[in-house]
């Protein structure tokens, strides 16, 4: 017998040899037609697995993330049997789960797939799921697995399986096909019961523009067509609401291919509009004393050897830029903290100095792989909102939590209202992606967790997406939509530190090292506006939106009125427009609400005789007549309402 340890900690004894379905129908049946995969000692497994030793197991159905999981890798390896039968011959590179759905990077050879083919695909993968075949895993040899895709002739799986160790190799096979495949998966094909094929892309192999594009198939799938039909409709507000199609209307941002590919160009609303968003935060900084530090943007070669983000990205960075001086190399910026570093080196520093908190809108430039630029989401050159604190290791916990009560007084603000706090820790089997010893590491990552505690903090933990310098506090937001937008993040470096060798004058006159904090509550600037597009769909907090009035004279003669409003608008700091289209009255106001401007203000003889403006505001609509100066007190009491900072921030230190 052997014992299981549950979730709660209770323990059950088992035969030595149970499987998670096994578990799972002990409890009950329809938990067994429920589950989906099984966590063993925190390792994700099929449910046919066996368990041969004393074990803590959790149970995944589909509303957890490793249930999804399996139930959508399911789903990649039955798109990909029913690719080999409808097209035989095709090849395969990697077929992964994704966070929505799945995708198989396939070759196809002469044939070129198109949205046409995918309805095909669709119903071929719906009659293969109804057969009910088992996904069989299978351990194999490295000779074996090789000379099976040699005889297939598949040049993809021979690669990947030539970068495998011989004794970790295994196979999965379902109906006619067979992949290799770690897992896990379903048990069989049956609870796939409804199936999306979305889009086709062309996706390099292995992420390299040198080698051949293959034809990546997207596609997603659910347990019932309710569910595919509720996401549907999901998909189709997401269009509406895409940050790429609101840009454009709201003339914010735009791309130019002679500029290059993902360099966004700001636009005059756009840059207003981010201006603001600065504004706002550098405000916030100052009750907090940051002081604004500027640097280059670009920065000689061994800077970043020194930080170690050469060594860490330098793959992915634009390639080094070469003087006339020879052997002198500079590179782009990928990170603002180096440069940091040095200005906090600029000058010795007593113990009394600290902490220090250098803060800085600076912008960085990483070279994405072209395939993966979308939008404002993933570009080449963004700005983040970086600010680096440098203090002494009793300060560490203090300075952390006041960094935090930052990141949830700009959510409070902006309205993002879901969002999941996420401790992000090193994979201890994987070291040698990180710097600095087990000893930094350790009371780096029992400071998040403690102050997290302390703040009453509902938390996550993800082994492995520390930085490769330090872990780190991510807040990983839902927009209207529930999608999950990683935004916020604060992390904690020792490593910097000693890497510049940076040190403070302690009360024992002896030098000591300073701790780092790291943090940027936006992320960056483009990826914030986008989200927050996305979020409000367009429709922007009253303080920040590019346009809060606009109006609308009834006739071309009532111009000399609105334009005397407009001044005493614009004159209050209301950012108005007049729109003095020869236009009918109703088509002013479907188009005007249609560009997501807050107020509409209406002018006519009975405004003009009673010297004011009928108010309409967006969403909500008729308010009625009212004087200028009283719609100028309404405009700041609701902005005031959204911005009243010194509340906020002491609301969320007492809670």
């Amino acid at each position: 017998m052997i014992k299981i340890t549950f979730p709660d900690q209770s323990v059950r004894e088992f035969d030595k040899g149970v499987t998670g379905h096994q578990i799972a129908e002990s409890i009950s049946p329809r938990l067994a037609k429920e589950v989906m995969s099984v966590t063993v000692n925190d390792d994700l497994w099929d449910l046919s697995q066996p368990i041969m030793i004393d074990s803590s197991v959790k149970l995944h159905k589909w509303d957890d993330t490793e249930g999804k999981h399996a139930f959508w890798h399911s789903s990649a390896h039955l798109m990909a049997e029913a690719l080999e039968a409808m097209y035989p011959g095709v090849k395969f590179g990697i077929g992964p789960a994704i966070e929505n759905g799945f995708y198989y990077d396939v070759d196809v050879g002469e044939r070129v797939l198109t949205d046409a083919d995918l309805p095909d695909i669709e119903m071929k993968m719906l009659e293969l799921a109804r057969q009910k075949n088992s996904y069989e895993f299978q351990n194999i040899t490295k000779a074996k697995a090789l000379e099976y895709f040699e005889n297939k002739n598949d040049e993809y799986k021979l690669e990947l399986i030539n970068d495998l160790e011989d004794g970790t190799i295994s196979f999965y096979k379902q109906g006619n096909f067979t992949d290799l495949c770690r897992g896990p998966h379903l048990a069989d094909t049956s609870p796939i019961k409804a199936i999306k094929v979305l889009s086709i892309a062309g996706a390099y192999w292995r992420g390299d523009e040198t080698r051949k594009q293959l034809t990546r198939i997207y596609g997603i799938s659910f347990p019932k067509k309710k569910m595919l039909d509720e996401y549907l409709l999901m998909l189709e507000e997401a269009k509406k609401r895409d940050h790429r199609k609101i840009g454009k209307e709201l003339e914010l941002f735009t791309f130019s291919r002679k500029v290059g590919s993902g360099l966004p160009l700001w636009l005059p609303k756009g840059a207003q509009l981010r201006e603001r968003l600065e504004q706002f935060l550098k405000k916030v900084q100052e009750k907090y004393d940051y002081q604004p530090v500027i640097t280059p943007h670009i920065g000689h070669k061994d800077l970043y050897e020194t930080s170690g983000h050469y060594a860490k990205y330098g793959k992915d960075s634009f390639q080094p830029i070469n003087t006339p001086t020879e052997g002198e190399e500079f590179l782009l910026k990928p990170m603002n903290c180096p440069h940091h570093c040095e200005i906090y080196n600029s000058k010795p520093h007593s113990y009394k100095d600290l902490p220090i908190r250098y803060a800085e809108f600076g912008t960085v430039y990483r070279y994405e792989q072209s395939g993966e630029l979308h939008g404002l989401t993933r570009v080449r050159g963004f700005t983040q909102d970086d600010a680096h604190i440098f203090c002494r290791p009793d300060q560490l916990k203090e300075e952390f939590a006041k960094v935090i009560d930052i990141v949830l007084y700009i959510f409070k603000v902006l309205e993002f209202k879901d969002f999941v706090t996420q401790i992000s820790l090193r994979d201890p089997d994987n070291e040698e992606k990180y710097i600095g010893s087990d000893d930094v590491w350790e009371k780096a990552e029992k400071a998040i967790i403690e102050v997290t505690q302390e703040k009453g903090m509902k938390t996550v933990v993800e082994v492995g997406e520390a930085a490769f310098y330090g872990p780190k506090l991510d807040f990983i937001v839902k927009d209207a939509l529930g999608r999950k937008w990683q935004l916020g993040t604060i992390q904690v470096d020792y490593n910097l530190p000693e890497r510049f060798e940076l040190n403070y004058v302690g009360q024992d006159n002896q030098k000591h090292r300073p701790v780092m904090i790291h943090r940027a509550p936006f992320g960056s600037m483009e990826r914030f506006v986008a989200v927050l597009i996305e979020h409000t769909a367009g429709k922007f907090p009253l303080w920040l939106t590019p346009d809060q009035a606009i109006i609308l004279p009834i006739s071309e003669k009532y111009n000399n009125y609105a334009q005397k409003v407009s001044n005493l608008l614009n004159n209050s700091e209301i950012r108005t427009l007049i729109d003095k289209r020869n236009e009918k009255i109703g088509k002013k106001i479907r188009d005007n609400e249609l560009r997501r401007i807050p107020y509409l203000l209406i002018v006519g003889e009975n405004e003009v005789n009673e010297d004011t403006i009928s108010v309409r505001k967006q969403g909500e609509g008729v308010m009625g007549n009212m004087k200028v100066d009283d719609f100028v007190q309404l405009i700041a009491s609701e902005i005031e309402k959204l911005l009243t900072s010194t509340d906020i921030i002491k609301t969320n230190q007492e809670e």
